[in-house]
């Protein structure tokens, strides 16, 4: 790391990536409340995650394609989508139970979040060239905290804590999804006034589709974005389904208290893989963690009816295995494109891999609706273990 690099930088990035990706599931936080209060369908859940997850996809495209974060200040890029999703999140108290406002709301999150989540990699990457893998377990970590935070603070407001998150006298899922929007803009703002342009920051290379056909054709990138597709597959359903396993057990403020932890174990998982990745390898380390979280998808009809502790400490395994790999794919990826096509094959695989997600989170929350989640749970281990079988050609290699 640089020591030019002002020491500020790089904990007002995570904390900003750590506000403004707390938009991305902060109505799912409340979809209790919205279901009680505005009598949502059972299927809401899927749908309105699905809505963010291809929002997220088409503005990665957009962005990418026009350049934008080359045209503009990142850091202006940063701002502008954190106001703008905090907004659109800040909204939800306007829709008034119409499910295609809502749609489009979470939409037009998921959209602007590809101004926040990619751009501040971006900004992140042009400061700590030497030692980005490290930087990234921590972004990711942040990533996933952010994805909790929303599960905390209605935690909190279930749990006594309602009056300190009141906001004019608001009902306390409300003022969860204002807390959350303010928290989004504060991360912009602090991005823009504090995080300047570094001096030597280039231009990335334009988006080319022939990125498509390397992505099938080299072999080792190959197995590392196949393996990072068969960890999409299972992630974002467990962060959608992880409340509904929890109501299996537990009830009201507990609930949403377990699904913060379950998903912030997480953080633990990005950062510690990180340090592991500098002397195992980002391959071993992936294959490790994508192998553990397929074991506990399998486990899952013997730990729904394990002790408790032994239940909350299987979900805190999972949670942490599931996301910990995300920063050692990206640095795979990253790391065996050809230096000219990286930004294409990222941005590819990355709308790809989301794209999966929307079919996973679909498939398996209306299974969930429909069957036991003891017969529905196991089946996210074809991600996983169709990632670990692409992966091989990397395991052994640093």
């Amino acid at each position: 790391m640089s020591p030019t690099v002002p020491r500020r930088i790089l904990p007002v990035i995570v904390l900003s990536q750590f506000a403004g990706t707390s938009l991305w599931f902060a109505v799912n936080a409340v979809m209790p409340d919205l279901q009680r209060d505005w009598g949502l369908p059972a299927a809401a859940l899927a749908t309105l995650t699905s809505a963010v997850q291809l929002g997220f996809v088409a503005g990665t495209l957009v962005f990418a394609l026009l350049m934008l974060a080359d045209r503009f200040a990142p850091a202006r890029v940063f701002l502008a989508c954190s106001l703008a999703g905090a907004a659109c999140n800040a909204a939800t108290l306007a829709a008034d139970g119409r499910l295609d406002v809502l749609l489009g709301l979470r939409f037009a999150v998921g959209f602007l979040l590809a101004g926040v989540y990619p751009v501040g990699m971006k900004i992140a990457a042009s400061w700590y060239r030497e030692r980005l893998g490290a930087v990234m377990g921590v972004l990711i970590g942040a990533l996933v905290l952010g994805t909790a935070l929303p599960h905390g603070l209605r935690a909190l407001a279930g749990n006594g804590g309602g009056a300190a998150l009141s906001i004019g006298g608001l009902p306390a899922w409300q003022s969860v999804v204002i807390s959350v929007s303010l928290l989004a803009a504060a991360g912009g703002i602090a991005t823009a006034l504090l995080v300047p342009t570094h001096p030597a920051a280039g231009r990335a290379a334009r988006i080319t589709p022939r990125a498509l056909g390397l992505i099938w054709s080299d072999r080792r990138l190959r197995a590392s974005v196949f393996g990072y597709f068969g960890h999409m597959w299972e992630l974002y359903a467990f962060v959608v389904l992880v409340p509904v396993i929890l109501a299996t057990r537990l009830a009201g403020g507990a609930v949403s208290a377990a699904a913060f932890w379950a998903i912030a174990a997480g953080f633990a998982g990005c950062v510690g893989g990180g340090l592991l990745a500098r002397r195992l390898g980002s391959a071993q380390v992936a294959w490790a963690q994508l192998a553990v979280s397929a074991a506990c998808c399998l486990a899952a009809p013997l730990m729904l009816v394990a002790p408790l502790p032994l239940f909350i400490g299987w979900l805190l395994l999972w949670g942490a295995t599931v996301s910990g790999d995300s920063p050692q794919f990206s640095t795979l990826t990253a790391q065996n494109a050809p230096p000219a096509a990286v930004g294409s094959v990222l941005t590819f695989s990355n709308c790809i891999g989301f794209a999966i997600s929307v079919v996973s989170i679909e498939l398996f929350v209306r299974a969930a609706q429909v069957w036991p989640l003891a017969l529905v749970l196991p089946w996210l281990a074809v991600g996983p273990v169709l990632g670990l079988w692409m992966l091989r050609p990397l395991v052994g290699r640093r």
